[in-house]
């Protein structure tokens, strides 16, 4: 009779019967008491063990399904090819910003890197907010030259 509960509620012959020895497990562990009625206190077990694992299994789903959406296609997955590409700009550009004067390699890498505002840039540098803002239109134009000589040998 509890394999049958057990059947019915999980929908499976294998899990119930890994219920039922569960059940029986848990039981053999628990210290024993008198129990008024025997029968209504193995099927409420069985009702409960049976609940749990219905509970699991849908967390368990919701779960790998929430992981497989989060994973990247295979499209999304950069080739050999593009990975060296990227990797190569990305020296470039490393280059280049290393090659820039010291105050708008400074102010360039404080407002990209650090997020700090212009205004608390040209305090850290004692200048005007006018003189950040060039420095850092002279770094982007270096930067873009970059870019436009990678995309003309493309």
């Amino acid at each position: 009779m509890l394999l049958r509960l057990l059947r019915a509620r999980l929908g499976c012959e294998a899990d119930a019967e890994d219920a039922l020895q569960e059940m029986w497990f848990r039981i053999e562990r628990t210290e024993t008491r008198p129990v008024a009625d025997a029968k209504a206190y193995l099927f409420r077990i069985a009702s409960n063990l049976a609940s749990d694992r219905r509970l699991s299994k849908s967390r368990r789903e919701t779960l790998d399904t929430a992981w497989i959406e989060t994973q990247p296609e295979a499209a999304e997955h950069p080739d050999a090819e593009r990975a060296l590409l990227a990797r190569e700009r990305l020296a470039d550009a490393q280059a280049v910003i290393a090659a820039m004067p010291e105050r708008m390699r400074t102010a360039y890498t404080l407002f990209r890197m650090e997020a700090l505002s212009q205004r608390e840039i040209a305090g850290r540098l004692c200048v005007s907010l006018s003189a950040v803002e060039k420095l850092l239109q002279r770094a982007y134009a270096r930067l873009h030259r970059l870019e436009d000589e990678s995309d003309a040998e493309d």
